[in-house]
């Protein structure tokens, strides 16, 4: 066994990119029962609808103080707090002179096994909102569920975090968190992204004692227990030198993107849901990238004059730039009740996309309205996603132009916008040519997942979800150069876009145009600052 103090490297897989140095502080669930033979089933029935009654009011106030991302995690365990589905075999078996403690424990096992041995990825990340439900209960009928009175510059040690921990932490405080599970994709994962903490995940069983001095490079997904002096000297030289390329992508967060060969790139934005744009200014970019509708949907199919209003407020915010919106992408991992197909064997192979929206098509021509409406106002772009055949394509183009001449012969100004696609899957990568698009946008996310047939939140298997795996290159290449061949732009959009060190490659396959999320802007910008574009007589080639 390695010596307590002595030097010990872990790697891992980054969750989220940063530096942290500080103690280690294991989070541990807390308690979780009591023991002993249970009370009358009056008393433990009251015991229990006050512990459901406290965690509602826990998450609600979590709710309220977290941002559009944060609430809408939150919002399953508020749901399934009010699920009698749930709640009912609990209350029987209350009935019947069981524990409330170990009558909830029972369920939410058995709902977590379910969730955990489902081939639906989506079901399967649910799982730990349901242990994070499940631990909460517990605690409240034990005492109370409170934070854990942590240290300043703490670096958090878990098996895994689950969304409403991560909210109840105060990460002003704290200098990131290292997990033996967990995956990037979770949804402390991305939450972490979102707020700039760094996290490594899948550490495996690594040796990491109650305060030891960690330094991580969560970029990297490196973790360092009781750093030499020599090292850690080197961990804070790189972290020094972080904080300059910092400074620098901060200087050209408003200048055009240029190459070190002096060739322009686009650098465009991705925006999540409305609201981002409000302290985010478009001089940063030349543009939105990618506007994703999901959020339109959340409680339900929403009215065209809805959608208008949100499409017009992002031509207005774009001051004149192209504001690309993709229409719905339910489905896969995005259900939407009583929008999305119920029950199927494996969502990601299903009615997912432009086939949903084709199935639904009730919901597709208001959203295809209003965005025709909104394409009056300025250079909007509609993107459709999860695209497969040119067939699919050809129907929506159809559609649009049905929908344009309905809204003119009401007497509403309208115009049909440019209709792009989502380069996602393999086949339409392979063929891209072969369809009647007028801008492609590389979803890198998805397409690694379908080139390589790996979930995204599988731990243990990131080496087969790098972006730069040559299969994936090469796929890029041939959007590439089908945009090349047909004069239509493509870009780029997905985790692939955000990441500095994949920007040299992207250049190499000639790709001119990226989507990131804002927070990555100055970073990319530096990183196709300090890189060269594909030659002159490829890119014309």
């Amino acid at each position: 066994m390695t010596a307590p103090n002595a030097e010990r490297r872990f790697e891992g897989r980054s969750a989220a990119p940063g530096f942290a140095l500080g103690p280690a502080v294991h989070l541990g669930v807390g308690p979780v029962e009591t023991a002993g033979e249970a009370a009358s089933p009056e008393e433990e029935r009251e015991r229990f609808d006050a512990a459901l009654a406290a965690s509602a009011e826990q998450l609600n106030i979590l709710a309220d103080a977290a941002d559009v991302l944060g609430a809408e995690i939150l919002e399953f365990q508020l749901a399934l707090i009010e699920d009698d589905e749930l709640l009912d075999p609990v209350r029987e078996a209350i009935a019947g002179g069981r524990a409330a403690a170990t009558s909830w424990r029972a369920r939410l096992d058995e709902e977590i096994a379910d969730y955990r041995s489902a081939e639906d990825d989506y079901m399967a990340t649910r799982a730990s909102d349901l242990s994070d439900l499940r631990d909460r209960v517990l605690a409240n009928m034990n005492g109370g569920f409170t934070a854990a009175d942590l240290p300043d510059g703490a670096v958090i040690v878990a098996d895994d975090l689950t969304p409403s921990t991560f909210l109840s932490l105060d990460w002003q405080r704290l200098s990131g968190a290292v997990l033996f599970g967990g995956s990037s994709t979770s949804h402390a994962s991305i939450l972490a992204r979102s707020r700039g903490v760094p996290m490594v995940v899948d550490l495996g069983a690594a040796e990491i004692g109650e305060g030891d001095l960690l330094a991580v490079d969560a970029a990297a997904g490196s973790v360092i227990a009781e750093p030499g002096s020599d090292t850690l000297a080197a961990f804070t030289a790189q972290r020094e030198a972080d904080e300059r390329l910092n400074k620098r992508a901060a200087e050209l967060l408003k200048a055009p993107a240029r190459t070190g060969d002096g060739v322009p790139i686009k650098v465009l934005v991705n925006v999540n849901e409305i609201s981002e744009i409000d302290d985010l200014s478009p001089e940063i970019c030349d543009g939105i990238g990618l506007t994703r509708t999901e959020f339109l949907f959340s409680g339900g199919a929403p009215e065209e004059a809805r959608q208008y209003e949100v499409y017009r407020r992002l031509l207005a915010w774009a001051e004149g730039r192209p504001v690309t919106i993709r229409t719905l992408d339910a489905g896969g991992d995005k259900p939407l009740a009583g929008i999305t197909v119920d029950g199927e064997s494996n969502p990601f192979l299903g009615v997912r996309g432009v086939r949903l929206s084709l199935k639904r098509r009730e919901i597709f021509i208001t959203q295809l309205r209003a965005l025709a409406r909104a394409a009056s106002l300025g250079p909007l772009k509609v993107m459709v996603p999860m695209v497969s055949v040119p067939e699919e394509m050809v129907a929506v183009r159809q559609l649009l132009r049905q929908a344009v001449a309905a809204l003119h012969a009401e007497g509403v100004t309208a115009r049909e916008p440019a209709l792009g696609m989502m380069v996602e899957v393999p086949a339409a990568a392979l063929m891209a040519d072969r369809f009647a698009a007028d801008f492609y946008s590389i979803g890198s996310n998805d397409l690694i997942q379908y080139t390589m047939a790996v979930a995204r939140d599988v731990a243990g298997l990131g080496h087969l979800t790098a972006g730069d795996n040559p299969a994936v290159m090469e796929l890029i290449r041939r959007t590439v150069a089908a945009g090349r061949a047909r004069g239509v732009e493509v870009s780029l959009c997905g985790d692939m876009a955000s990441r500095p060190e994949y920007a040299a490659p992207l250049l190499a396959a000639g790709l001119t145009t990226f989507s990131v999320a804002p927070a990555a802007v100055g970073r990319i910008k530096l990183a196709i600052s300090e890189a060269r574009a594909l030659g002159a007589e490829a890119r014309a080639g």
